[in-house]
């Protein structure tokens, strides 16, 4: 578990084609620090266990699944990541429950800046938006977002300076894809709401 509160941004180092996956090699800062083989670490919104790890260099290896589902298999040597190490039980939870499980991809559809603030509207399965609401919680990439407005077509977030400036989202480009994970609780009650009709 995590709380989608970034704590660094990761360089991609190497991506190396591992058919039928491939291995992704990070480097992750201080996120490295205390690391050991098999921890869990939140890469731009997706849970991968570390394989290898060199100094600050994280390993990691992204099977078929993660890369059908994910945005991760776009990545290449240079581009940024969101990291996060895995929540421990006396941690506080900043942002929300994170699992690090994408549900589906979004699109970044349009950005409309106030001052330093942006405001970002995304476009998502409708499944996915079904299980939003606002004023609720969504994990983009990784990133604890509260939900501002969610209809049909898509939904949108508020992000502050320091969001913009830390993560990712703040250099995403317009049709841009991110990895997304809608709120614990809210797959639960439909899942729950499913199984009763």
């Amino acid at each position: 578990m995590f709380t989608g509160l970034v704590e660094t941004l990761g360089r991609v180092a190497i991506v190396a084609q591992e058919p039928p996956g491939m291995r992704l090699s990070v480097d992750a800062g201080p996120v490295a620090d205390e690391v050991t083989l098999g921890a869990s670490i939140c890469v731009s919104g997706c849970c991968l266990s570390v394989v290898d790890a060199e100094g600050a260099r994280l390993v990691f290896q992204l099977g078929p699944e993660t890369l059908s589902r994910t945005t991760l298999g776009t990545l290449t040597a240079g581009d940024s990541v969101n990291l996060e190490r895995s929540l421990r039980l006396a941690d506080r939870i900043g942002g929300h429950l994170v699992t690090g499980h994408v549900d589906g991809l979004g699109q970044l559809a349009s950005r409309e800046e106030s001052g330093d603030w942006v405001t970002c509207r995304f476009t998502a399965p409708p499944p996915l938006l079904g299980q939003m609401a606002s004023k609720g919680s969504v994990a983009i990439d990784g990133v604890s977002l509260t939900v501002v407005e969610v209809d049909a077509a898509g939904f949108s977030v508020a992000l502050i300076p320091h969001t913009l400036a830390v993560t990712t989202l703040g250099g995403l480009p317009l049709g841009g894809s991110v990895n997304l994970e809608t709120d614990l609780v809210a797959k639960y009650v439909a899942r729950w709401l499913e199984s009763r009709s």
